[in-house]
């Protein structure tokens, strides 16, 4: 018996420029479950997402799923794509396996901690303090490039990688500095700076866009600090819950995250299309 994916709508145009696709998964056209594609919101056309795959459950293992995945990537390479990739909850341990076996790594992951109501203390020489516009306009020029080499290092082309630095940035601060529920602090020891944090207030929860220690104050706890501004930020703001983005292979600040009782909560998974 054959697998194929079969159109079943139009290709969509979205107002955010990524387009998507829905397909019907079928067996000796008999329709047996549901494909998703579309281009990545980060990274554009360079890059495919699997938005969603759902096989009927009379068909489940028996390879289907993955005949769906693997006819997506010759749609993708058609679409003119160089990388696939998908999120996947924590919970969906079966699609994680799926994903595994066809080749996808996690390139990172996203973790959040339920918080308390009491603002946790930070040490007694520490202070955090609003960034100034003229440390922000320095701030944002290193974190762009910082961003942008990030995505570079795990294999993104580097105009879209520099691409998605530039829209991410316009995108979530029109108004630099003053961009409403953003807050950009500075860490102070002894007087003098050792790190920056960007807080994103959101609907239901904060997000740490980026937390940062400058290289000549690292190993001295004081990126435990800024996430613990980021908490009180947080709590102040009466957000519940507060989330972030780590790398694979950025091993501290896993170590780091999983001591201040973060939770793995989705795992983003990309695979190279050769």
């Amino acid at each position: 018996m054959t697998t194929t994916l079969r159109p079943a709508e139009p290709l969509q145009k979205h107002s955010d420029g990524t387009r998507s696709r829905r397909f019907a998964v079928c067996v000796n056209s008999r329709p047996v479950g549901e494909l998703r594609l579309g281009t990545s919101p980060n990274l554009g056309d360079s890059a495919a997402r699997v938005l969603d795959v759902q096989i009927a459950e009379p068909d489940r293992r028996r390879g289907r799923g993955t005949v769906a995945l693997l006819a997506a990537e010759e749609v993708a390479r058609d679409w003119g794509c160089v990388l696939m990739e998908t999120v996947v909850p924590v919970a969906a341990t079966a699609a994680l396996r799926l994903f595994a076996t066809l080749g996808y790594t996690e390139r990172n992951r996203g973790m959040e901690k339920r918080l308390g109501a009491a603002p946790p203390a930070l040490p007694p020489d520490r202070h955090a303090r609003p960034m100034t516009a003229a440390e922000f306009d320095a701030w944002q020029e290193a974190e762009s490039e910082r961003y942008a080499r990030t995505w570079i290092d795990r294999g993104i082309p580097e105009a879209a990688a520099r691409a998605k630095a530039r829209d991410d940035h316009a995108r979530l601060l029109p108004r630099g500095l003053g961009t409403d529920g953003m807050l950009f602090s500075v860490l102070e020891h002894e007087g003098g700076r050792v790190g920056t944090l960007w807080v994103a207030l959101e609907e239901a929860r904060a997000y740490v866009f980026d937390v940062e220690t400058d290289p000549a104050h690292r190993g001295r706890g004081h990126g435990r600090a800024l996430m613990l501004v980021a908490e009180r930020q947080a709590i102040e703001a009466g957000r519940p819950v507060l989330g972030l983005n780590v790398f694979a292979g950025n091993t501290p600040a896993e170590r780091l995250y999983a001591s201040l009782g973060y939770e793995t909560v989705t795992h983003s998974l990309s695979k190279p299309l050769l």
